[in-house]
C-alpha cells in the first residue's frame, strides 16, 4: 500500500504540482502566524524563551558536549510547546465560555500546571547540567 505522499500526483520531471507547493506554503504561513501570536500576546512565552536563551548561552560558554546542548534545546523546545498548547487551549476556553464555567477553570488549571511542570523540569535538567561545572569554576 502506498502512502498518502506517494499517491501525490507529479510531473514528468518528478515535481510536486505548484498546488501542493501552494498549500504547504500556507500551512508554513498559519505556523507563522501563531508565533507572532504568542510573541505579541504572551509575556509568559517571552519569559521562557529569554530563560532558553540565557541557558543556551551559558552552556556554550561552559563547553558543554553537543548532547548535552541538544538536551538544552530540546528542554526549551518541551516548555515552549508547552506554553502555546496552554494559549491555544485557553483561547479556546474563552470562545467557548466567556463566563465563568467551573469546567473551564479546572482546564486552565491543567494547562498552566502541565507549563509549571515543563518548567520545573527545565530547572532540574539546568541544574543536573550546569550545577557541577559552576561548583567546579568556584572553586
Amino acid at each position: 500500500m502506498a502512502s498518502p505522499a506517494s499517491d501525490a500526483p507529479r510531473d514528468p520531471a518528478g515535481e510536486a504540482p505548484p498546488r501542493t507547493l501552494r498549500r504547504i506554503g500556507r500551512s508554513f504561513g498559519y505556523a507563522f502566524e501563531g508565533v507572532a501570536t504568542i510573541v505579541r500576546t504572551q509575556p509568559n512565552f517571552w519569559i521562557h524563551l529569554i530563560a532558553g536563551c540565557l541557558a543556551l548561552g551559558l552552556g556554550v560558554a561552559l563547553r558543554l558536549s553537543p548532547g548535552e546542548l541538544a538536551l538544552i534545546v530540546l528542554t526549551i523546545a518541551l516548555v515552549l510547546i508547552v506554553e502555546s498548547i496552554n494559549t491555544a487551549l485557553e483561547t479556546l476556553c474563552d470562545l467557548v465560555s466567556p463566563g465563568h464555567h467551573p469546567l473551564v477553570k479546572r482546564t486552565k488549571d491543567v494547562c498552566a500546571a502541565a507549563v509549571l511542570f515543563a518548567a520545573i523540569a527545565a530547572v532540574c535538567v539546568g541544574l543536573l547540567l550546569f550545577g557541577p561545572r559552576l561548583l567546579a569554576v568556584s572553586h
